[in-house]
């Protein structure tokens, strides 16, 4: 019987928490959310770069309320201690290979320069994985052009996923890794907010692996390779539509881990794993001031609210994991190496096997 085709967590019957997801089930559904991909696939070449911008604007110009959280530090996240210090992101979003981050961002400084003349200092913001079991990672082969598109292409509307853009020659939990993205829409009555998540997934040793609780790495694998710490790492991009402060955004983004352990991570030693968190609710324009005294709008510190949208951040994790996952191809790339992809139909049979397997 052949494989099923590449599909989303929902089709495969894996069940996806209970907050509905918004129209495209992923971070554009937060309105003016964009995002962009360039993917390299050259020979031994696997590998690219994403871009995801909070607006189509001046970024810079009109900054929106930002945090980040480092749940394991080992990695190589630019741009991380401004955006915590000011509370603040003034670029897009860049993710993309280890050895590429400085040339990312070098380009991410470009294309902001040449749009505004008057720039003479900037925090570029790029987040990375080392993908380089199926990418020759020395060859940095990543150029300012390849950056550029992914920005200048960058869109609302359904987001590609699975070995494309950053997520190209990433792995995780033994099998072919990528991108993923989900959203959740909280009810009118709380605000009708939206929650988006895009995550750059290349972390996970393959018997951690859960799916909706169950252990279907195990299930997988006839036995464990106990050699295999899981590491890697995940970047994790949090958009939001509801008025936050960055106070507010920091404990939205270290809700983010939880999402992460339900898919089986214990974020080991050697695991970068970084959340980046905005709200696209509000653009902060400096030079709009009245005066000493900004007002903004923020919301309520209602338990209702705020545990609601935690719940959100976490199933949105939790789900676009999946999603990379089971939308990535079966690849090969550097000197042969190859990662499967996950077992779609193999999945199905085990949740079903647990009683585990949903209709939605």
């Amino acid at each position: 019987m052949p494989a099923m085709n590449r599909m989303r967590a929902r089709q495969v019957g894996i069940p996806c928490g209970k907050i509905a997801p918004g129209p495209h089930n992923a971070i554009t559904d937060v309105v003016g959310v964009r995002v962009g991909h360039y993917t390299l696939t050259d020979c031994e070449t696997r590998t690219g770069v994403t871009a995801i911008l909070p607006h189509g604007g001046n970024i810079f110009r009109e900054k929106v309320v930002a945090t980040a959280y480092v749940v394991n530090g080992f990695g190589k996240a630019i741009g991380l201690s401004q955006i915590n210090e000011l509370g603040q992101l003034e670029t897009p979003i860049l993710l993309t290979s280890t050895l590429a981050a400085p040339k990312a961002a070098d380009a991410l400084i470009s294309w902001m320069v040449a749009r505004d003349a008057d720039i003479t200092s900037i925090n570029p913001v790029v987040g990375e994985c080392n993908d380089s079991f199926l990418n020759d990672i020395q060859k940095r082969a990543l150029q300012p052009e390849h950056v550029w598109h992914a920005l200048d292409s960058a869109s609302d509307g359904p987001v590609a996923e699975g070995a494309v853009g950053g997520g190209a020659g990433m792995t995780a939990f033994g099998y072919k890794g990528g991108i993923g993205t989900a959203s959740r829409k909280l009810p009118d009555e709380l605000g009708g907010y939206t929650v988006g998540m895009l995550v750059m997934a290349n972390f996970g040793a393959q018997a951690d692996l859960l799916i909706a609780g169950i252990p279907v790495g195990q299930e997988l694998i006839a036995q464990a390779d106990e050699t295999d710490l899981g590491d890697g790492s995940i970047m994790m991009v949090l958009a939001v539509d509801a008025p936050l402060s960055s106070r507010q955004l920091g404990r939205l983004a270290r809700r983010v881990p939880f999402g992460l352990a339900r898919t089986g991570s214990v974020a080991s030693h050697g695991s970068g794993d970084f959340v980046l968190a905005f709200s696209a609710a509000e653009r902060m324009n400096a030079e709009a001031t009245d005066g000493l005294e900004r007002h903004v709008k923020r919301i309520a510190e209602d338990g209702k609210l705020l545990t609601t949208l935690f719940g959100a951040v976490v199933e949105a994790t939790e789900e676009a994991i999946y999603n990379a996952l089971c939308m990535a191809e079966t690849t090969v790339g550097y000197q042969g190496h190859q990662r499967e992809a996950l077992p779609l139909d193999a999945v199905r049979s085990i949740l079903q096997k647990y009683h585990r397997l949903s209709d939605s």
